[in-house]
């Protein structure tokens, strides 16, 4: 008898599908202040989508360097200054920022295309930031649908864009897994009937979780 819960399975990138590129790779720049504090500044608040500069360029609005110049502003304004080696692309071009393949994600990847099951990718992201990642792996041919916030106009947490790539996989939500390391984005999948996992930081426990859900 099967044990599979879903069929769907939807995979944010950074901090899911690569080992970085989540809000706390910004805030570690600056370990001498208030971690909220500067994730509020460079990215906005993550349970809400808002006129922020970081949800605005998410969103295709505005341009990366558009972007950086206003948090440059506001992260002045407020006296804070960045103490930790820059590496992330707040600090200069976008080129700065080396993403890194989560390898125990992308082998769990694998298994579901082998599997047959359709995946896909819901991302917020920046228009600029995809030389930097699509490069990685053979993303057209591995997922069957990548919706990246700057392309389509809408972000996460934002119910629409969580039905929009459901609809572009022919998922229903109770049959589909959402993973994604904000909690925010995950309560927001679990509000619509999808099955949200958390991702955090160490990811076997995501992992494990996910591979419970698909049977596998």
């Amino acid at each position: 008898m099967s044990t599979r819960e879903v069929d769907v399975v939807i995979f944010d990138l950074g901090g899911v599908i690569m080992r970085n590129g989540g809000p706390r790779d910004f805030t570690r720049r600056y370990p001498d202040h208030d971690p909220a504090v500067v994730a509020e500044l460079v990215m906005g608040p993550h349970h809400l989508d808002t006129d922020h500069q970081w949800h605005r360029v998410e969103r295709g609005e505005i341009t990366f360097a558009e972007c950086r110049a206003i948090t440059k502003e506001k992260m002045d304004a407020a006296g804070i200054v960045a103490s930790v080696p820059a590496e992330q692309p707040m600090s200069g071009s976008s080129s700065a920022f080396n993403f890194q393949l989560n390898e125990d994600m992308v082998a769990f990847i694998h298994d579901l295309k082998s599997a047959g099951l359709p995946i896909g990718i819901l991302t917020n992201n920046v228009k600029e930031f995809r030389e930097m990642w699509w490069p990685l792996m053979d993303f057209a041919t591995i997922f069957d649908t990548i919706v990246d916030s700057h392309e389509v106009g809408m972000r996460k947490p934002n119910p629409a864009i969580y039905q929009l790539t459901m609809s572009r996989l022919g998922a229903t939500p109770s049959r589909t897994a959402f993973l994604d390391d904000l909690e925010a984005n995950v309560h927001a999948a679990n509000a619509l009937g999808m099955h949200g996992v958390h991702v955090e930081e160490d990811s076997s426990g995501a992992i494990a979780r996910a591979r419970e859900l698909t049977g596998l």
